[in-house]
């Protein structure tokens, strides 16, 4: 009853408020870095996460779950100039019994965009999440997370993209 009333709630939030679009507010990264490197979110974690998820008005599909194995988490785009845009594709299976929904996937800044499939993967098989990074006005370390959120338990996956940004002059050299 907890769980309806908790996605109740969203979808009116929703309803009333609309949808808005990703904020572009970029944060520090080291801050970025440091949250990197904190361990393994736990089943608490993603509950919590469900909990913020729902009150942006960003619901994770009802009914059963289904399990997504991604051959990669994590991508290293190595070292790049200021301004180039890194473009990586994530392949994922489903894995579990169930059609696999993806409801939602959003980056940790506007500077990190994914695409992901919005139809039904069915059992079995594979899609493909492609993130891009634009490092426009970044420059150093750079850590940036992606969001995933589905019908799986629990219900939000992590991907990351990191690599180095290097200044470019004002000369162009």
């Amino acid at each position: 009853m907890k769980a309806f009333n908790l996605s109740l709630l969203s979808l009116l939030v929703v309803a009333m408020l609309g949808f808005t679009a990703c904020g572009d507010s970029d944060t520090d990264s080291t801050d970025e870095a440091r949250e990197s490197l904190a361990s393994a979110p736990t089943k608490d974690d993603a509950t919590k996460a469900d909990a913020k998820s729902a009150a942006k008005g960003i619901v994770s599909p009802t009914g059963p779950t289904t399990a997504m194995n991604f051959g990669e988490s994590s991508f290293d785009f190595g070292t790049i100039d200021e301004g180039e845009k890194v473009s990586h594709v994530y392949k994922f299976e489903n894995t579990g019994n169930e059609p696999l929904v993806i409801s939602n996937a959003k980056g940790s800044c506007g500077c990190t965009v994914p695409k992901w499939p919005k139809n039904p993967i069915a059992p079995g098989e594979s899609g493909e999440i492609l993130v891009t990074f634009n490092s426009k006005g970044k420059t150093g370390k750079q850590t940036k997370r992606v969001t995933i959120t589905a019908n799986t338990d629990p219900a939000q996956t992590f991907l990351t993209i990191t690599g180095q940004v290097t200044k470019i002059a004002k000369d162009g050299k």
